[in-house]
């Protein structure tokens, strides 16, 4: 059984080829020296699942666990309770798809909070200039997805539970990793991480 399997069995709802393109991007930045360091924390985002599901996994993959499944918010310009645009362009307020490295932690105007470096050219390369960062919200709230249909958004910032952000955040910091997938054939197919990751039949053409 792959590393993918094993770690999709121990994390009900999260699809096992997402979690298997993910891996697949990490080792390839990886081995291409597009990052350095263990890395052995991996978040994986499914946005092809709706808001009112839980739709984030943070996997330790050196222990095999899976540490937090969690909701997580797209961008206000992605989508209503499903997302369905995305960019990489400053101001449109959407999620950015792809690899992305975690750096340094700082408090800012939505409390503590993580910056990313996007690893994919045009796709989320734009993230630390954009200020997408991993922070908690108060609109990250299952209550409210039941009282109107989705979760709050974001302004493309992956964000989760307030009362969640900081051991996630702290899990995360300093060089692991954040992968952000939704079957967008753009993305699938001139990613060059995925590129240099993928062989033979894929989550793109599965889709």
């Amino acid at each position: 059984m792959s590393l993918a399997a094993r770690l999709a069995a121990l994390a009900p709802g999260a699809d096992p080829e997402v979690i298997d393109l993910a891996l697949r991007a990490r080792d390839c930045a990886m081995s291409s020296g597009e990052a350095t360091g263990a890395g052995e924390k991996l978040a994986v985002i499914d946005y092809s699942k709706p808001s009112t599901q839980k739709r984030l996994w943070v996997f330790d993959l050196a222990a095999e666990r899976v540490l937090y499944t969690e909701h997580v918010a797209h961008g206000q310009g992605s989508g209503e309770n499903f997302a369905r645009a995305f960019s990489n362009r400053d101001g449109s307020h959407q999620t950015s798809l792809g690899l992305f490295r975690t750096a340094e932690t700082y408090n800012g105007g939505n409390g503590y909070s993580l910056r990313m470096d996007g690893l994919e050219p045009g796709f989320n390369d734009n993230a630390r200039s954009r200020a997408i960062v991993m922070h908690g919200a108060w609109y990250v709230d299952a209550s409210m997805a039941q009282k109107n249909g989705r979760i709050g958004r974001s302004h493309g910032c992956p964000a989760v539970r307030a009362q969640v952000a900081r051991e996630i955040i702290d899990t995360l910091k300093g060089g692991q990793f954040v992968f952000s997938y939704y079957p967008d054939n753009k993305w699938l197919h001139q990613s060059r991480l995925l590129a240099c990751a993928t062989t033979g039949t894929t989550v793109a053409s599965r889709r």
